[in-house]
């Protein structure tokens, strides 16, 4: 397979992972609000991105601390209690109940089910298919627990914080570096040559990496990879750098790359705002979706080809500016279109 046609498979793995979280996102809105799951009493209370983000940042500091005292059984046991919570979640909306001694094994079975392939066998399927769960029960659960403007707060905060910790500072890069040899739906995996084992890689795990959100990908060298939308690679001639830049030689051929790495979070933060749309904002429907949704869907697809564009050519980037920026901006344009004015659109009616 040549390198262009390579790269255009790997592009439709990518986006067909997106839109699968995407708009299952969007079928578990209704079910997930029937079964009470929204989990904040003021939805449209922009305090709770802010709550949120300081979760995230006491979280990280959490991991950073479990990693440097090299006790990471304690992040893969919460990763795996988690997976299976929030799989329990999708799976009791998905499948009718099956009651035993008032417990929905429906629900808790194949959630369990899941964490042990998790445990037992991480290969790149398993993975993908517990990330793209995950990620469209979690992007549920936010969207129907954070109105419009939360959620507009909450993916600026967050793409803002992804710049400056890929090109600002290095914290990430050791956080990464700690969890990738997990092997958990930390990260989605595409594979990019036939054959690929994720189990069989020991690529996977590098000193040179990216945080939880990001795109790398493998090769000859080290792997670069991200948190919450960083993008980044290395090989044996090109290295990531704190700050954003990267020293580079001669960039690898897509033939040379066996897999690329996508941060779960790079997919899961822009579909808040996608569900968060269609749940809150009443738009016209277009092909059964609300319009505002669909243009945040469209918005985050056409940031995530310029991403793509950017590490393909071998720069490391970080993804949410570009994916919550492109999520922004398309469900803006969906609103207006839609004749929602902008304060309205903003969710800052009530303030004004």
């Amino acid at each position: 397979m040549n390198d262009s046609l390579r790269a255009g498979a790997v592009l439709g793995g990518v986006l067909a992972l997106f839109l699968v979280v995407q708009f299952g996102a969007l079928a578990l809105l209704e079910p997930f609000e029937t079964a009470g799951l929204q989990s904040t009493e003021d939805p449209q209370n922009p305090l709770n991105s802010v709550l949120y983000v300081a979760v995230l940042l006491v979280a990280t500091a959490g991991i950073l601390l479990v990693i440097k005292y090299d006790q990471q059984w304690i992040l893969r046991a919460f990763v795996l209690f988690t997976s299976g919570f929030i799989a329990s979640y999708v799976f009791a909306v998905v499948f009718p109940p099956v009651l035993v001694s008032g417990v929905n094994l429906a629900a808790y079975a194949p959630a369990a089910a899941l964490v042990a392939a998790l445990y037992f066998h991480p290969e790149w399927y398993v993975v993908d298919a517990a990330g793209a769960i995950l990620g469209m029960g979690a992007a549920a659960l936010f969207g129907i627990s954070f109105g419009v403007l939360p959620a507009l707060v909450l993916l600026t905060v967050l793409a803002v914080y992804d710049a400056i910790s890929v090109y600002g500072t290095e914290h990430m890069l050791t956080l990464a570096s700690g969890v990738m040899e997990l092997r958990l739906p930390i990260v989605l995996v595409v594979p990019a040559t036939a054959g690929y084992s994720f189990l069989e890689d020991t690529r996977a795990v590098g000193e040179e990496s990216a945080n939880d959100g990001a795109v790398g990908e493998t090769d000859d060298g080290t792997l670069a990879e991200a948190d919450d939308g960083a993008v980044g690679e290395t090989d044996d001639e090109t290295h990531a750098s704190g700050d954003g830049e990267s020293e580079t030689a001669a960039a690898p051929a897509p033939s040379d790359r066996e897999a690329y790495f996508i941060g779960l979070g790079d997919a899961v933060m822009p579909t808040i705002l996608v569900a968060s749309a269609s749940f809150f904002l009443d738009t016209p429907e277009v092909f059964g979706v609300e319009l505002a949704a669909l243009t945040a869907i469209a918005g985050t697809l056409v940031g995530l080809l310029v991403l793509m564009r950017l590490v393909f050519r071998g720069r490391p980037h970080a993804g949410l500016p570009l994916l919550n920026g492109g999520a922004i901006a398309g469900y803006l344009v969906g609103a207006l279109a839609a004749g929602v004015p902008l304060v309205e659109a903003l969710g800052v009616a009530p303030y004004v």
